[in-house]
């Protein structure tokens, strides 16, 4: 949205900002309780959701729904009445955009306890009191939980004299494995971004190069956990599986067994937040340099589909089109392209995405299209007028740039990106 203020256009930007908590072991445990009761509010909802006779309840039927359980289930009253209406307001929305045509959402269906995540809404934020206690720490309020420290790492608006001017719309509490966070969903008025001057580059997403630029350059990052880190994560594996194999079936695990658990998601998590810290820094310095990005449009849920195949059909290479799928899922592509969208926009750039078909498999110089051109990260052209040999990254990147055109002036749409398959490309 867009509107006029002393001759210049300001724009609404919306945020998500996620800082880590310091709770004490009490208020962790009663988070904890209220996670779990927000995931049976839903197994509850979704219930009574598919069971309904007829038409589907309205959203009065459902939160009177949600009113019985609570007083019918004790253990429900650990979840404040505010969010366990925002699970419901939340379940609504996933079926809106599972019959959303143009929103790839899956059925809703019940959630585990040990596999769903846990989080809690905090829908009035009025009432959390936030302030600033020093230069690092800030303090709020959450419901039944009390006051609350947490890590001050960016300015919140309206929070504060310097504070950007916007309001905090919302907040969530998220448990991660280590520990729990809280996000806050911000909105701030900004000056509409100039165009952005630089040039644009096309972006090859790769396993064996991170990201290969069609100006020659790559970025490419090391292994996320240092070696020792590796070795203890492949024992704490080997003691798992141990664990689990020698646990009668149909048994909990043991506190010790779920400690090892614990070990592992910790080290995971470690390497997750290593890769997005060096996707932030790389999406930032990509969408300083340059007006236009040209990425491919990947269906990265297709490209991970498993190999196994049938009975009456088995897969072939299975066991290597795992290690492919482990590969790509650990590059995180479509976070990166996601990083790079916002960014871009935030400054007056756009991104472009181009049909992937072709791109690693013809020679940027001649034209010339062969899959046996491509052998490893070396590209060699098989035209006899050609003969181009190159880094195969390299020749997919300058085809992505090609096919998306040089930049164009103006910002467009501030609120998507423009698309190479509703629009032409421009000839390079």
């Amino acid at each position: 949205m867009m509107a006029v203020m002393g001759g210049q256009e300001v724009v609404k930007r919306r945020r998500g900002h996620k800082t880590r908590l310091d709770l004490s072991r009490a208020q962790s445990t009663l988070l904890d309780e209220q996670a779990s009761a927000a995931i049976t509010v839903w197994n509850c909802l979704h219930a009574y959701w598919t069971h309904f006779p007829g038409r589907r309840p309205s959203l009065a039927q459902a939160d009177q729904a949600i009113r019985q359980a609570r007083a019918d289930l004790p253990f429900l009253a650990a979840l404040p009445a505010q969010a366990a209406q925002a699970v419901l307001k939340t379940y609504r929305q996933a079926w809106e955009n599972f019959f959303n045509p143009d929103h790839p959402a899956e059925r809703p269906t019940f959630k585990s306890t040990k596999r769903a995540r846990l989080a809690v809404d905090v829908p009035q934020v009025r009432n959390m009191r936030i302030c600033r206690l020093s230069a690092g720490w800030g303090a709020a309020t959450i419901p039944m939980i009390g006051r609350i420290t947490f890590r001050w790492t960016k300015d919140l608006p309206g929070i504060g004299k310097n504070s950007p001017t916007g309001r905090i719309t919302g907040a969530r509490l998220v448990k991660e494995a280590n520990g729990w966070h809280l996000v806050f969903r911000t909105e701030t008025q900004v000056t509409a971004p100039a165009p952005h001057p630089g040039p644009s580059v096309g972006i090859d997403r790769g396993v064996n190069v991170a990201l290969a630029l069609s100006d020659g350059t790559t970025r490419e990052h090391g292994p996320w956990l240092t070696s020792g880190e590796r070795e203890r994560l492949r024992r704490l594996e080997k003691t798992s599986a141990r664990q689990r194999a020698t646990r009668p079936k149909k048994t909990r695990p043991s506190h010790r067994e779920s400690h090892t658990y614990d070990q592992i998601a910790g080290l995971r998590a470690k390497a997750k937040r290593r890769a997005t810290d060096w996707q932030h820094q790389i999406t930032t310095h990509l969408a300083d340099a340059f007006g236009m990005i040209a990425v491919e449009d990947l269906k990265i849920t297709n490209m991970l589909a498993s190999a196994k195949g049938t009975i009456e059909a088995p897969g072939r290479n299975v066991a290597q089109k795992a290690g492919l799928n482990r590969a790509i899922a650990g590059q995180a592509w479509g976070r990166t392209v996601t990083l790079l969208e916002y960014k871009t926009r935030d400054r007056g750039g756009q991104v472009v995405r181009v049909p992937a078909p072709g791109t690693s498999q013809t020679c940027h110089r001649c034209g010339h299209r062969d899959p046996a051109a491509r052998a490893g990260t070396v590209f060699a052209c098989t035209s006899p007028t050609c003969g181009w040999v190159g880094h195969a990254d390299i020749n997919a990147a300058i085809n992505i740039g090609n096919a998306a055109g040089p930049a164009v002036s103006g910002r467009g749409d501030l609120g998507t990106a423009r698309s190479a398959k509703r629009q032409p490309p421009r000839a390079a």
